[in-house]
């Protein structure tokens, strides 16, 4: 986080839109910890909450979009061509598009706050042809919410800003526990199907 710090501390808010395009679209960049210390950044008056809101949501939409893209343009043909090869089939492709266009929203807002999630949401988005002005919509929506409750939660917080990185720290292997149990799941439960 120090070298973020610095990054942010020299370059303020270009630095914060720049680390937030590149977060949400997979390096593996602390965000939730990066906006926290927007916050403190801001209760310790260094930068505008205005500013850092406005900054940090245009980031996130920048970044969600770019997944979103990459998705589109390299997911569904990838899946298409080697998918048969790792008994991922045409029906299995239609189901996943069929759930995202369902619950595509819900998955877009809930995944900012799931690490490792958000990096992946907007790119099954694409690779689902999730309509672009309903991807756009929620994740927007998501944007505005995540990044507002990070950098306010970073203000409330002040000089104890750092909780919220052992939080997420110990939060995020759970999450990806849960994840796992859940895929070995599915995957036990589809080679019974058969």
């Amino acid at each position: 986080m120090f070298d973020l710090g610095t990054f942010i501390e020299h370059y303020g808010y270009t630095a914060i839109f720049i680390t937030l395009i590149l977060g949400i679209v997979g390096l593996p960049l602390p965000d939730e910890i990066l906006l926290t210390y927007v916050g403190y950044n801001v209760f310790l008056g260094t930068l505008s909450l205005k500013y850092s809101l406005i900054t940090a949501m245009v980031g996130a939409i920048m970044g969600i979009s770019v997944s979103y893209l990459l998705g589109l343009k390299l997911g569904l043909p990838f899946i298409k061509r080697f998918g048969p090869k790792l008994n991922i089939t045409e029906t299995r492709i239609e189901w996943a598009q069929n759930s995202f266009k369902a619950y595509g929203g819900f998955f877009l807002i809930v995944g900012y706050f799931l690490p490792g999630v958000r990096h992946i949401t907007a790119y099954l988005a694409g690779m689902s042809t999730y309509r672009y002005f309903s991807f756009a919509l929620f994740a927007s929506i998501g944007a505005i919410i995540w990044t507002s409750s990070f950098i306010l939660l970073g203000v409330f917080l002040g000089n104890n800003w750092t909780i919220v990185g052992n939080v997420f720290h110990q939060t995020s292997k759970i999450i990806w526990i849960a994840l796992l149990a859940l895929l070995i799941y599915f995957y036990i439960r589809a080679n019974r199907a058969k």
